[in-house]
């Protein structure tokens, strides 16, 4: 998974995962409108897709590398294409919730496969950045295009079906199950690194996922109701925002390591929290748009970091996958959350406590961002923190070049010098004392010099 002509197949499959989430709103509010269900139903259905994607990746969490990407993607491609297809078939709430599981298991499936890969590629926050920049494109298009067709509940889960069905070619230069390690990268790999570190970031990225999705799954009816937009200009102020959100990932490809990965998580945190509440008051198109088109361009960078932060902890991808699934499971619980806060107390109450929670959550994972890099942002180097296990490990795994330095030494860079015609010779074994002898004296190594 480590090769580079590996990339561009992980990115189609982390598209076709990710794409569900990023078109929640119009499900959702397609399936309150066209359904007859009240937007917690309809909420709650989201809610049931994305807990069924977070199951897929616990469950695959530490075991994609035994069974190889290829396998699991290409059974996470065809769940996804048949229960969505499903979904978009059925007339009844029964069947299509039972089609949005299935769907939902196999988006998981892919974006865990997905995402252990990106983690073993060299640059691990790039690859991720590609991924994103691809489905907020895609989903842009299908924005842009929906409004315009109709089809009820129908045409958002056939635009799902029929992507997983477009990248299920790209799973052939996918790889098979690995062979097996040497004996060294299996005892070094076999517990899970920085686990507090770890923790914390699943943690905290359950609760920045939640506070997203939980106003993505409810933004189409507040431009609707309280904004008084038609679909047609939602769709396009959808369409507008997931733009700006390419322009931002391509922005945060070229900034890279420049700021680090704190400064990114840290500041673009804050400026998601006030464009929550700027989107969640919105009674016009432009502050609606401004809410939005801010938000979305910054939501997918700090995204960007966040995977690659996840990555960078475990070259293995564990911590890519689980962190990954936690936020999955807070995505899963946004839709319900802001439907039941938007009907209980309002769209403005909703956007405060959002935003107020966004902000809590940004302290410890900006913390975790500064306290434990993981793999550096750009290949070439390991880092001293993670000492010679980490080293060892990468340097097994193939998944960074560069110096494998002493524990406490600063990065250094180490060149292989060949030696011909050469041989050591120990020529002796002394004591170090003055004398030659004497007890508790250690002994000394000395060679000749080459002939």
């Amino acid at each position: 998974m480590s090769s580079r002509r590996a990339a561009w197949p992980l990115v189609a499959v982390f598209t076709a995962g990710y794409l569900a989430s990023y078109l929640l709103p119009t499900v959702v509010g397609r399936l309150s409108v066209h359904l007859g269900l009240t937007p917690a139903q309809a909420g709650l259905v989201g809610s049931a897709l994305l807990l069924s994607s977070a199951s897929a990746g616990f469950t695959l969490a530490g075991r994609v590398e035994r069974y190889g990407s290829r396998a699991p993607a290409r059974v996470g491609l065809v769940l996804a294409a048949v229960g969505y297809g499903c979904a978009a078939l059925a007339g009844s709430v029964p069947l299509v919730v039972l089609g949005v599981v299935l769907g939902g298991f196999g988006s998981g499936t892919a974006t865990a496969v997905a995402a252990a890969g990106i983690a073993a590629q060299r640059d691990p926050h790039r690859t991720s950045s590609l991924g994103l920049l691809t489905v907020s494109a895609t989903a842009g298009a299908i924005y842009l295009t929906i409004p315009h067709l109709g089809g009820g509940h129908r045409l958002p889960f056939a635009a799902i079906a029929l992507v997983a069905l477009l990248v299920w070619p790209a799973t052939t230069r996918l790889n098979g199950p690995s062979a097996p390690e040497e004996s060294a990268a299996r005892i070094t790999g076999r517990l899970l690194p920085h686990r507090r570190s770890g923790l914390v970031l699943a943690g905290g990225m359950l609760v920045w996922s939640m506070a997203q999705n939980a106003l993505w799954g409810v933004s189409s009816r507040i431009g609707s109701v309280q904004a008084g937009l038609s679909e047609i200009t939602v769709g396009a102020v959808f369409a507008a925002a997931l733009g700006a959100g390419l322009l931002g990932v391509m922005g945060a490809g070229v900034l890279g390591a420049r700021l680090g990965r704190a400064v990114p998580i840290g500041v673009g945190t804050v400026v998601i929290a006030g464009s929550i509440v700027l989107t969640s008051s919105a009674r016009d198109l432009g502050s609606f748009a401004t809410g939005e088109i801010l938000w979305n361009s910054v939501y997918p960078v700090v995204l960007s970091y966040l995977i690659g932060l996840a990555a960078s902890l475990d070259v293995r991808g564990r911590w890519a996958v689980l962190a990954g699934s936690a936020s999955s499971v807070g995505v899963a619980c946004g839709p319900l959350l802001g439907s039941v806060l938007s009907e209980e107390a309002g769209y403005p109450a909703m956007g405060l406590v959002l935003g107020a929670a966004t902000l809590l959550v940004a302290a410890p994972v900006t913390a975790v961002a500064l306290h434990t890099g993981g793999r550096p942002l750009v290949p070439g180097s390991v880092r001293r923190r993670g000492g010679a296990p980490a080293a060892l490990l990468a340097a097994t795994t193939g998944s960074l070049s560069g110096a494998v330095p002493k524990l406490g030494s600063p990065e250094q860079a180490v060149t292989e010098l060949r030696v011909r015609r050469r041989r050591l010779v120990r020529s002796a074994i002394r004591t170090a004392g003055p004398d030659g002898g004497g007890p508790g004296q250690s002994n000394a190594y000395a060679s000749t010099s080459d002939r």
